[in-house]
């Protein structure tokens, strides 16, 4: 007999999200996707200065600031029609990179891993058969019995204190959660020390930014960095080689630590390649631009109807028309006036909470779609896209990780695999490691273009009048993002966000298809219906960003608290 479960809130992601499944026999035979809060960023940004607008959107979230504040430069960009300094580009691209790199870190480790490894296992493990382990792994400096060792005995005092800190509430001891001791405890001694290797990263994204979260260094037409390689109080030489450092540390422990733990346990979880495929159309933009015009990027995109590799189309610009034509937004689902499928540009934003009812509406999230069809986003898409385009980088990833999961499973493991939960997070840790060699292009090529005597960082926006039009895409760490403007004399007359998770986080659409999460939880196995840890690990493999696809406003101002300044 059918059984519904209610994961409410689903935690170790940014936001609020509700999952409701139907279970049968042991599996899900239906599922839904709920935003539990409403996204008035749109509202807010009504009749203000479109060089304002990326402030405003970066705060939409406190993970996802970069990538914000990235696709709303270049809709205003896109709307003027500008060209932008190689300097700001290559810049801006390092920012992407940086940040890109700190948000794959943090889900590999911090908000996934834990569906996986079980912490409570790890303090049986024996510290030198783990340390042997990981040496034949790889030749990490961080795989000494000592360092093991120390980690171990944390593990233990926070068990023996009753209180898990980090690591509670956590599924320990779930029938799923297959890893032997020793696995566990290499895994959560990385998970340790990624803390501080994401730590590193974000310092690069601070230098540039000049803090983060929530960067300052952008405007409409480049970024405001003045660079002087004499003046400390510029961007000097000096900087940017403290930046090079801390990108050489940070790939080490993604090529020696991050890549063998997702191959061991993409091995050890061969079977969940079988599970949560979910929509396999997917779409990526290409993004890192390395000209004035955006139209030569580093990395490729591309959209894949049905999962056939035979019909990849390559995207070659963030100004492809059929960008533009093909994306739209449903919200006969949604928590919103009307039943529309519009494109962005003539979209509203006017909530209409009627209840959670799951024929009607049950969700803030918007349902996008591509070519009149949901589509997936994120690094599983992109790494895909990139890899039929011959992207020489990502092959190279993609075929060494396949090849060490194939030795440590026993079995030939292909790219077919990547369709799967297990795939998306192999491919978000694969996109890792390409944004990291990536970084050092952007890196080397500003250099290089400073070498040359240009230092021009900023071109002047001029606003004419009437009406302009304008999308900024980014591929951000989540997925495809992009920001649509409607320019009137000089001020915004409306503005629309389709973000990742609103892609991934979608309901049912006009047609009623599922959206992502909802399709790829359809027929993911549940061992025990009160503990449904497998549905987190699905959803969890997306890296769910629901404060980025929706937002909560107090309009009765209740206080929430007081904090006292000393």
């Amino acid at each position: 007999m059918a059984k519904k479960i209610t994961i409410d809130p689903v935690t170790r992601i940014e936001g609020h999200l509700r999952i409701d499944c139907e279970v049968d026999n042991g599996k899900v035979t239906n599922a839904w996707s709920s935003g539990q809060m409403w996204r008035g960023i749109e509202v807010i940004l009504k009749g203000r200065d479109p060089r304002d607008a990326w402030a405003y959107t970066q705060r939409i979230c406190g993970v996802c600031t970069t990538v914000h504040a990235i696709a709303s430069v270049r809709a205003v960009e896109d709307a003027l029609k500008m060209e932008i300094p190689l300097n700001a580009q290559y810049i801006r691209n390092m920012v992407i990179g940086a940040h890109g790199i700190h948000d794959h870190m943090v889900h590999f480790y911090h908000l996934c891993a834990l569906d996986w490894v079980d912490i409570v296992s790890a303090t049986t493990a024996d510290v030198q058969a783990t340390a042997a382990l990981g040496q034949k792994l790889s030749d990490w400096k961080g795989n000494s019995p000592q360092e093991i060792k120390a980690v171990q005995d944390r593990l233990k005092k926070f068990i023996a204190s009753g209180q898990l800190g980090i690591f509670a509430s956590g599924y320990w001891g779930h029938p799923a959660m297959k890893l032997s001791p020793e696995v566990n405890l290499l895994a959560a001694t990385h998970y340790l020390q990624a803390l501080e290797y994401q730590r590193k990263i974000n310092q690069a994204v601070a230098i540039l930014g000049s803090k983060t979260p929530h960067v300052q260094n952008l405007v409409v037409g480049g970024v405001s960095n003045p660079i002087n390689p004499d003046s400390p109080a510029n961007l000097t030489v000096q900087k940017l080689y403290q930046i090079k450092t801390l990108i050489d540390e940070v790939g080490n422990f993604i090529n020696q630590a991050m890549l063998t733990d997702v191959a061991a346990i993409g091995a050890f979880y061969a079977d969940w390649t079988g599970y949560g495929s979910g929509v396999l159309n997917y779409l990526s933009v290409p993004d890192m631009p390395m000209d004035t015009k955006g139209t030569v990027f580093a990395l490729p995109g591309g959209y894949i109807p049905g999962g056939d590799i035979a019909k990849f189309a390559p995207i070659a610009s963030q100004r492809e028309k059929t960008l533009y034509d093909g994306i739209k937004e449903s919200i006969k689902h949604a928590w919103y006036n009307g039943a529309w499928d519009r494109s962005p540009y003539e979209e509203d934003t006017v909530p209409e909470y009627t209840g959670y009812d799951y024929d009607k509406k049950y969700s803030w999230v918007k349902a996008p779609t591509y070519l009149g069809q949901p589509a997936q986003v994120g690094p599983l898409p992109h790494v895909v896209a990139m890899y039929l385009a011959g992207h020489e980088t990502t092959r190279k990833y993609v075929d060494s990780t396949l090849a060490t999961v194939s030795a440590l499973a026993g079995t030939t493991v292909g790219i077919p695999a990547l369709h799967s939960t297990i795939g998306r997070i192999a491919a978000r840790v694969i996109r890792c490691a390409v944004l990291h060699d990536t970084l050092g292009v952007q890196w080397q090529a500003l250099i290089d273009n400073i070498g040359k005597g240009d230092l021009d960082t900023f071109n002047a926006p001029v606003f004419p009048k009437g009406e302009q039009r304008g999308t900024g895409f980014h591929e951000a760490p989540r997925g495809t993002l992009s920001h649509w403007i409607v320019i009137d004399n000089g001020k915004i007359k409306n503005y629309q966000c389709v973000v990742p998770s609103t892609w991934n986080a979608g309901p049912r659409n006009n047609e009623d298809a599922l959206g992502p999460y909802e399709a790829s939880l359809v027929g993911n196995p549940i061992a025990d219906p009160e503990l449904p840890l497998e549905v987190l690990r699905t959803v969890h493999s997306f890296d769910p960003c629901l404060a980025c696809a929706i937002h909560l406003v107090d309009g009765k101002k209740t206080p929430l608290g007081k904090v006292k300044v000393l």
